[in-house]
């Protein structure tokens, strides 16, 4: 490899982890780091974005869709624009080569790998969503990209740390205990179920061209995020306004009457992984919930389906992934959601 190569390429990598670097530190470290003050000092983060202070969802209606849309856009769209940076510059930075040797194996280290990786992101499901689809480009294999996927959300450091001065430590503790095999378990389900026919992956990434000019990889680069952006952000955009009309039927009435019942749990469950939150919305959510009396079963499965697959999010990896994955991992999220739903109960959580 000449000089000159070895120099384009050690410049490349170093744009791009100054834009992990530098990005997440504006978005995401920085602005939680503060937080965390907020949280211990008055056991809050704010208002549950689901409802307010109210103990029902707006009725449904353009009004209710386009005020969480709004309300939820604002939370989300450095994050989404940080994304989509993300997602595309990987792409038109790094060496499909590299990404292939750290995440395109399907094993348990590759798939490892890819779930610490997310840690440290912290992104919400939608926003980490362009990453994987650059890491799929970059054929990254369905369990790295899915541990990585997922492990943005549930094993948020920053989450983790509200939960704990919000709800208590042991929420956070109950929460970890649960997330590790999630995500590392829906990882390993993500290779068996995806097969060896998985397109994306089936054989190693061709050699880069090394030679083009910084000129040529920028265009690249604005080509890439342009199409990502322009692909993956309408349809997005037009299910966050149909879930945000739709909270009054995903989300009934709250209060005393909503109990540990298995029913509640199971609706709970599924409406928690259809619906789509901002960073740590779930904390404040349940947070309000039990407030308002519902049982601590449907919250702790709240807890666990809110955070890590949306119906959006699914929507954004549906040329990523195989229909069949995501399905699988939708219906694993809604059954890890009952399962803590039970667990809860069972430890008398409070």
């Amino acid at each position: 490899m000449s000089t000159d190569i070895r120099t384009s390429r050690a410049m490349r990598w170093g744009v791009f982890l100054l834009l992990v670097v530098a990005g997440l530190f504006y978005v995401k470290w920085y602005p939680y780091y503060g937080r965390a003050f907020d949280a211990a000092a008055k056991h809050s983060i704010g208002g549950s974005i689901l409802m307010g202070d109210a103990t029902a969802a707006p009725p449904a209606s353009w009004d209710a869709a386009l005020g969480y849309a709004l309300a939820y856009g604002k939370a989300i769209w450095k994050a989404m624009i940080l994304g989509l940076l993300l997602g595309s510059g990987l792409q038109a930075l790094l060496p499909a080569s590299a990404v292939h040797r750290a995440l395109g194996r399907r094993t348990f280290g590759s798939t490892l790998m890819g779930g610490l990786m997310g840690i440290p992101g912290m992104m919400c499901t939608c926003c980490a969503a362009p990453v994987v689809v650059g890491l799929r480009k970059h054929s990254a294999a369905p369990g790295p990209s899915v541990a990585f996927w997922l492990s943005n959300t549930m094993l948020n450091p920053a989450t983790l740390v509200f939960t704990g001065f919000v709800l208590g430590w042991h929420w956070s503790l109950f929460r970890i205990v649960l997330s590790i095999p999630l995500v590392l378990g829906l990882g390993w389900l993500a290779n068996r179920v995806a097969g060896h026919g998985d397109a994306v992956v089936a054989q190693p990434p061709a050699p880069e061209a090394e030679s083009r000019s910084f000129a040529d990889i920028g265009k690249r680069w604005l080509q890439i995020f342009t199409g990502m952006t322009l692909r993956l952000i309408p349809e997005y955009l037009v299910i966050v306004l149909l879930l945000g009309a739709a909270r009054a039927w995903m989300f009934p009435a709250i209060g005393p009457g909503i109990g540990d019942e298995w029913f509640w749990v199971l609706a709970f469950a599924l409406a928690g992984m259809l619906f789509v939150i901002p960073t740590a919305g779930e904390v404040p959510i349940v947070q309000a919930m039990l407030a308002l009396g519902i049982g601590v079963a449907p919250a702790a499965a709240l807890l666990m389906t809110l955070p890590p697959v949306s119906l959006p999010s699914l929507a954004m990896l549906g040329r990523s992934l195989p229909v069949k994955l995501l399905a699988t991992i939708a219906v694993a999220v809604v059954a890890f959601g009952v399962l803590a739903g039970t667990l809860a109960t069972l430890l008398q959580m409070r």
